[in-house]
């Protein structure tokens, strides 16, 4: 039996949705451990379509337990409104499938209002954030005013805690010009939704340990990507929390020794929502192509995805960073057409040679991608299934690219649709 914990290798958006469905199918207990509700990512099961945002995949199947971490920041009425979504698709949710930690941080509306102020105001200098809410929310956990899903069980504490929070966030709104936020009438919604959220709360770190010893299968499910990282990623446009493997230890609880296989998502070029570096950035015909036909739009914002060649020496840093054991390739077929593949093996910046992405960002926005040149295959690769089927310049695509990030791949995906993959290793079972 083996727990496997799923990331995104590069800036999010590598189709972990559909790998997470499939590893789902296995697993008997799925797991978010960071990020919030701004990561979003679709599901189609039996021609139904599902926009996840807080919840784990497995909440779309029959027999498994849905678990929120403590590491993810909860908007508790997006929260709701997500379970009455797919409600309203025939998806049972109850307390017995989805677990939500007590320890999880709330996120509030004027945590959501404070991100907005601050991207407004930003100018040039702004992030990119998804505007809701998860910075300051992250924020207020670290500087330890932040109300948890706990704090909604007593209304004493509930109201001290505010007082807490709100002291802060009042004396920033008055220095910008902003009205005070009322802690009465937040009070009362809160206590509103209470009962709504408490049923699903339990002692996460508890549960797992319990599944542990039950030798049930865990999947870990990451959200966004290690390129976003607050710690590892191109800082500061990054997201606001941990997004590497060994997250999933401290935003469940379980403890490292629960982890035994790590799968990094990886797509078969590059893309990036928001500001900040790009170095394989294409503004040009073929980086439109990859856009196009790669339907490179946010699950949660809708956002149109910058695009550009794979870079093989960011993703060799993140699987190192990581610990990555291998691979899933994901949209292989997006690049049926091209006539020419490119894949970034080295930067150049200010005359200098580098093999992996300095941590300066004045650096990384100079740096000048120094590629390899393949020859594109011109056939489709869409619904095949093994390996051997696969055109030879696309073999000999793959083959380069595990050899340059020294890691193996596992999987290979060649359609959105979840049987179109080539299965190499299962993670659940080696």
């Amino acid at each position: 039996m083996k727990n496997v914990v799923v990331v995104g290798s590069q800036w999010g958006d590598e189709g972990k949705g559909k790998i997470v469905d499939w590893l789902s199918s296995e697993a008997d207990v799925i797991v978010r451990f960071q990020g919030g509700h701004n990561a979003g990512h679709t599901l189609v099961i039996d021609g139904v379509v599902y926009k996840l945002r807080l919840l784990p995949s497995g909440i779309v199947r029959k027999n498994k337990i849905s678990i929120i971490g403590n590491g993810v920041v909860v908007d508790p009425w997006s929260l709701l409104e997500e379970i009455n979504e797919i409600k309203s698709k025939g998806v049972e949710v109850n307390s017995n499938n989805l677990i939500l930690s007590e320890a999880a941080t709330l996120i509030l509306p004027f945590h959501k209002e404070m991100d907005e102020i601050r991207e407004d105001t930003a100018g040039k200098s702004k992030i990119g954030t998804t505007r809701r809410g998860i910075g300051p929310a992250y924020e207020d956990k670290i500087g330890r005013r932040s109300i948890r899903v706990m704090d909604l069980s007593s209304e004493n504490n509930l109201d001290k805690r505010l007082e807490s929070v709100l002291y802060h966030h009042n004396a920033i709104r008055k220095g910008l010009g902003k009205p005070e936020f009322e802690k009465v009438k937040l009070k009362k919604e809160l206590l509103k939704i209470a009962p709504q959220i408490l049923k699903f709360s339990q002692p996460v770190w508890k549960r797992i340990d319990e599944f542990k010893s039950q030798n049930k299968k865990i999947l870990f499910e990451g959200a966004q990507g290690i390129l976003l990282d607050v710690d590892h990623g191109t800082y500061p446009f990054v997201t606001s929390s941990n997004t590497v493997a060994s997250s999933a230890a401290t935003g469940t609880g379980c403890g490292i020794n629960s982890i035994n296989y790590v799968l990094g998502i990886t797509k078969a070029y590059t893309t990036r929502v928001g500001e900040g570096p790009f170095p394989t950035e294409l503004n040009d015909e073929v980086g439109e192509v990859l856009g196009a036909r790669g339907k490179e739009f946010g699950t949660v914002t809708s956002r149109k995805r910058r695009c550009g060649w794979f870079d093989g020496v960011l993703v060799r840093q993140t699987l190192k960073i990581s610990g990555i054991d291998g691979i899933a390739l994901t949209k292989l077929d997006v690049l049926d057409q091209l006539d020419e593949i490119k894949m970034c093996i080295a930067y150049e910046i200010n005359g200098k040679k580098y093999d992996y992405l300095p941590a300066s960002v004045d650096d990384q926005f100079m740096a000048k991608p120094i590629y390899k040149s393949f020859k594109g295959w011109k056939s489709s690769t869409v619904g095949i299934k093994k390996f051997e089927e696969l055109p030879e310049n696309a073999k000999n695509y793959i083959k380069e690219l595990e050899k340059f990030v020294e890691t193996t791949i596992s999987s290979i995906s060649t359609s959105p649709e979840r049987n179109d993959t080539i299965l190499i290793q299962d993670p659940f079972n080696l």
